[in-house]
């Protein structure tokens, strides 16, 4: 008797992780899911802008005509730690580009955004300024130290990617429409 308990103990294991196989393998099938969907939702990101424009010591930055390839993906301000604007983008490529601004301690504040990036001979002319390079091992950056304010434009994205965003960048007040 013990021995047939033992039997039907092991066979009913076995069916049990049949159907159990079976109906992971059924909700697999009939949930819909799409592997190509992008999960990076694009953001609006006006009223921030308009926000960190009127509060902000210096003017605020933010791109104007680029392609709708760019995508923007976070944004915030934060007054109370020395004007800290964020704005980031996938590129057309899907690498990581953003701009940040502060009235922060300048070193501090580009070791901070740019993960350690150090600063790299020669610098890069956009848009009729002089902006230094920063190469490192997570993030490249163009910096702009201006007006009591620094600007550094960072991420993942190649340097003319990063010079294309830079001079892309406007203090204009009047946002872009919401890109669909």
């Amino acid at each position: 008797m013990a021995g047939k308990k033992g039997r039907q103990t092991v066979r009913d294991m076995i069916l049990s992780l049949g159907v159990i196989v079976a109906i992971a393998a059924g909700i697999y099938i009939f949930v819909p899911h799409d592997e190509h969907h992008d999960p990076v939702k694009r953001v609006d990101y006006r009223v921030e802008l308009l926000t960190a424009q009127r509060a902000a010591a210096y003017p605020v930055a933010a791109p104007r005509g680029l392609s709708k390839d760019w995508k923007p993906t976070s944004v915030r301000y934060r007054g109370a730690d020395g004007d800290a604007w964020h704005l980031g983008y996938l590129d057309p490529e899907g690498k990581y580009v953003a701009v940040e601004q502060s009235t922060r301690d300048p070193a501090k504040f580009v070791d901070d955004v740019t993960q350690g990036a150090r600063e790299a001979p020669g610098a890069a002319e956009v848009g009729g300024k002089s902006w230094a390079r920063y190469e490192g091992d997570t993030y490249d950056a163009l910096v702009l130290r201006e007006g009591g304010s620094t600007t550094v434009v960072t991420g993942s994205a190649s340097f003319p990617q990063l010079e294309e965003f830079a001079a892309a960048l406007s203090t204009d007040k009047a946002p872009e429409p919401k890109a669909a």
